[in-house]
């Protein structure tokens, strides 16, 4: 028999046993609308199957054993079961295909979120991986304090630093990370760590606060330099 969606009028074929005497509720898989549908006459199905099949003219070749089925339209399922616990002309799912979707979304997030913790949130993280941290010439200054040098009680040497980052502008300033450089007489690198503030933001006119200290640096560090994580050097 062949239904029609009453709100789209999408036509479909399905066996009558699909629908039943009494008949059953249908769905249409093109705009998903639920409705009735009537079963086929009692008396027409007895009739249908009483009727003896025409004899074939005598020039026509014989039937195959066998009958192509016919092509269903377009909106139905190829996997239509009729009598399937849930209503007919539901279309396949691919759940494979959902879940490469899904990851490929994640994966897009991820990298957004780590390329905005590395250039904009943690500059520290981002020249310890050895990463371009594309930090702009920031107009803050760095203030230290006299650097503090001496021996423990347990026989090891610390070198602790101290200062203030200053902002001198009158708008809110990112605070980047400050970059700790050891350099013997000739100015070449011995050592260097990274030091985080303690404030990641100034206000106008504002300043914060940082220290860091190292036990048993090289002995041959006889000048230290501070700078900003990304900034342009002389």
């Amino acid at each position: 028999m062949i239904l029609e969606c009453p709100e789209c009028r999408t036509r479909y074929l399905v066996p009558d046993t699909a629908i039943g005497v009494d008949g059953r509720t249908v769905r249409c898989a093109s705009c998903k609308h639920s409705w009735f549908q009537e079963g086929p006459e009692v008396l027409d199905l007895v009739a249908r199957a009483a009727e003896p099949a025409p004899a074939p003219p005598p020039s026509a070749a014989p039937e195959p054993a066998y009958a192509e089925s016919p092509r269903e339209p377009d909106g139905v399922a190829d996997d239509f079961d009729a009598f399937a616990h849930q209503p007919p002309f539901r279309p396949r799912r691919n759940p494979a295909r959902r879940w490469t979707i899904a990851a490929i979304a994640a994966g897009l997030v991820m990298l957004i979120a780590a390329a905005g913790v590395l250039y904009s949130g943690a500059p520290g993280l981002a020249f310890q991986l050895g990463l371009p941290m594309g930090t702009p010439e920031t107009p803050l200054k760095i203030v230290s304090k006299p650097i503090d040098h001496h021996d423990l009680d347990n026989g090891s040497e610390i070198f602790a630093i101290s200062g203030n980052v200053v902002n001198p502008t009158d708008t809110r300033q990112q605070v980047p990370d400050i970059r700790a450089e050891l350099r013997d007489e000739q100015g070449r690198l011995v050592y260097s760590w990274m030091i985080r503030p303690d404030a990641m933001v100034l206000p106008p006119r504002g300043q914060v606060a940082f220290n860091s200290a190292k036990l048993d640096v090289p002995v041959n560090a006889k000048r230290l330099v501070l700078s900003f994580s990304g900034e342009a050097k002389n």
